[in-house]
């Protein structure tokens, strides 16, 4: 029987990391046991659902490397299916109308409140009559569609995450909403714990992996699956992502969504790695920078964690610069080719685009940093107090003379590392000048201070972008 999988996301807001890992658990399981992943948009939340955040999803999916099986579902385009299942539910007994008003349910609420219960409706209109709910339909009363559940039952599954789960029906709430309201003997719109079980028996869904927070729901859904007499997948229920308080991660966290992470510089696949380890830790890995093929055949639901995986951008930041370094230059430079072109510099040539990114790769741990990276390379950095203290050394002003004498009189000839590395020693040698003092003075000239990267492969940079002459030349003139 072939194993089918789905992510089953809302387009009521942007893709969030909880759905995105959601979705990257089933995809993983889906390539471990030669399954399919498949899509379904469950947007009947016609008030908040948006076609802009489905695109959103979609997009959110392809740019994290998780490609689906099958075109995806719109749950919103299944409504009468939904419908006829209610019908099929109240035909057989196992629903009923419900007309309670909401004042009646308010009123309720406060009773058990007052009484110190928890909140559960009282199923009072679970035995009416034909007579009463005709009475109930000719005083204009709408009604809901309840589902009975039986609170001497328990309902008892194998997750493969969490082994058995039980529940008592007395635990559900009382008899569930299986619709919203409707006049007359018409059916309202269904609700998501009749829908989901409808459109996973119609995807041919075996398994079902889904958060913590939908255990309940699992076991309202199983009761829907035996009483219209379909096949239960397996369920599997994830631990919730954690922020640094222990508390689950949310927009009041500021970034969840996978927009924040594309926008703030993380690679999709840093991303991705990431997120596999955030709540799953496999026997037999050493190693934490592995591609999603790779993970995916060591990929296990059983060794997903129980309790809640706690974010870490320490961590997260980590598997991205590791990702950033052992890029190959030529695509990391295309891709920060992007953010120059955003501050309007323009590199001299590919070549030399490639050499910086060579440059500066190993201390990005964002692809954003490659602007302040880069920054002294394309604009001119005013000199800091710390390099004007150090060129009031005689010294200073006489290595920079001497190197700029060199370089016009040189002026034709392509400065290379080693041809570099040959005026610094020259230069050292014939007037007996250090050179340390030489290397710092050149790197004030270069970057306004004393720090920054390797001395002798900026200088190859700015002699090709034929910027060094006059970066020395400035530096002389502030002295």
């Amino acid at each position: 029987m072939e194993k089918r999988l789905r992510l089953a996301p809302s387009p009521t807001g942007l893709f969030h990391i909880g759905t995105a890992r959601t979705a990257l658990f089933n995809w993983l399981y889906a390539q471990k046991i030669g399954g399919k992943f498949l899509i379904r948009i469950e947007d009947t939340d016609f008030l908040r659902s948006k076609s802009k955040y489905t695109k959103n999803i979609l997009e959110g999916l392809k740019w994290l490397g998780l490609k689906w099986d099958e075109e995806p579902v719109k749950q919103s385009e299944r409504i009468s299916i939904h419908k006829k299942n209610i019908k099929k539910l109240l035909e057989c007994g196992a629903a009923y109308r419900c007309f309670t008003t909401e004042d009646e349910i308010s009123e309720l609420r406060e009773e058990q409140r007052n009484k110190g219960l928890p909140p559960k409706h009282d199923n009072r209109h679970r035995h009416l009559s034909n007579e009463e709910i005709e009475k109930f339909i000719s005083q204009g009363r709408s009604s809901v569609i309840r589902f009975k559940i039986d609170e001497e039952k328990q309902i008892t599954w194998v997750d493969q995450i969490r082994g058995e789960i039980n529940w008592q029906g007395k635990d559900l709430g009382g008899d569930l909403v299986l619709s919203r309201r409707a006049l007359g003997y018409e059916i309202g719109d269904p609700l998501y714990n009749l829908a989901v079980v409808v459109d996973d028996n119609f995807m041919n869904i075996t398994h079902v992996v889904r958060g913590e927070d939908h255990i309940s729901n699992t076991a309202k859904q199983i009761l829907i699956y035996e009483a219209l007499n379909f096949k239960l997948p397996k369920f599997s229920h994830t631990p919730l992502i954690l922020n640094s308080e222990g508390k689950k991660l949310s927009k009041r966290d500021s970034v969840t969504s996978i927009d924040d992470f594309r926008d703030m510089g993380y690679l999709p696949e840093a991303l991705a790695n990431y997120m596999a380890f955030l709540g799953w830790s496999p026997k037999s890995a050493d190693n934490e920078i592995l591609s999603l093929d790779k993970i995916s055949k060591i990929f296990d639901l059983t060794d997903i964690n129980k309790a809640g995986a706690k974010f870490s951008w320490d961590k997260l930041n980590w598997i991205n610069s590791q990702y950033i370094k052992n890029m190959k230059s030529g695509e990391l430079s295309g891709i920060i080719w992007k953010y120059w072109d955003n501050m309007g510099w323009e590199p001299p040539s590919q070549e030399w685009a490639i050499k910086l990114t060579i440059l500066i790769k190993d201390s990005m741990t964002l692809l954003k940093d490659a602007i302040d990276q880069s920054k002294p390379f394309f604009l001119i950095p005013p000199i800091q107090k710390e390099g004007l203290d150090f060129l009031k050394n005689k010294d200073s002003k006489a290595s920079l003379k001497l190197i700029l004498n060199e370089l016009i009189e040189q002026n034709k000839v392509k400065l290379d590392k080693e041809k570099a590395k040959e005026i610094i020693n020259e230069i050292s040698k014939m007037h007996n000048l250090k050179k340390g003092i030489l290397m710092k003075s050149l790197r004030v000239a270069f970057f306004g201070s004393l720090s920054g990267p390797d001395l002798i492969q900026s200088w190859e940079l700015f002699s090709e972008s034929k910027s060094d002459i006059s970066r020395i030349e400035r530096c002389l003139k502030s002295i």
